[in-house]
Parts: C-alpha cells; sequence; structure tokens
C-alpha cells in the first residue's frame, strides 16, 4: 500500500523513505516465512508501546497471512513476562478491536 500517496506533499518524502526502508530493506529478506515475520512485527510493536495504530495493522496483517487470534494471544501471553502488563493489554485490546473472535 502506498500511503505516500494521501500523505500531504510536505511529508511525501518520509512516506517513501519508510516504504523502501520496511519493505525494500526488510520485507524482501529471506530466512524466515511471512507469517513468522509478521509475528515477530507484532511482538516488537507491542513491546516497544506508543504504537496502536501500527499494532493495529500489523494484527490485520497477521491475520492476512494466516495467523489466527489464538496464535496472536499466545504470542502475547510469551511476551507478558517480558513486556508488563500494560503493553500486554494494549495489545490484547488491539486484537480485540481487530480480530474479533
Amino acid at each position: 500500500m502506498c500511503f505516500y500517496a494521501s500523505a500531504p506533499a510536505d511529508e511525501q518524502h518520509i512516506q517513501r523513505f519508510l516504504s523502501a526502508n520496511c519493505f525494500g530493506d526488510y520485507l524482501t529478506r529471506s530466512g524466515i516465512d511471512i507469517p513468522t515475520r509478521e509475528l515477530l512485527t507484532l511482538s516488537m510493536l507491542v513491546a516497544l508501546g506508543g504504537c496502536d495504530p501500527q499494532v493495529k495493522g500489523h494484527v490485520a496483517a497477521n491475520l492476512h497471512v494466516g495467523n489466527d487470534r489464538a496464535k496472536l494471544i499466545a504470542v502475547l501471553t510469551q511476551l507478558l513476562p517480558f513486556i508488563g502488563y500494560p503493553r500486554t493489554l494494549n495489545g490484547l485490546r488491539a486484537i480485540d478491536e481487530v480480530a474479533t473472535s
């Protein structure tokens, strides 16, 4: 998806940098499959905190590549002792909003 197409003219260069970096530099790498890559991306974003729109986007991406709600909750359960309850609960809220059962 080209986010820069809808970005204001003075922000389009940042969107192009983001697309080139994330999709050109990382998504095209080999070594792990796309479902695993999406789980890792979601895990990192939830652990960072303050990335709610990106977390929701990657919940949707995980569902799109075959990782179901149960798997996403299992991943957050494993992260809990490392990232704490507030970030885990924020991740669960994103899953609840995007991946209703």
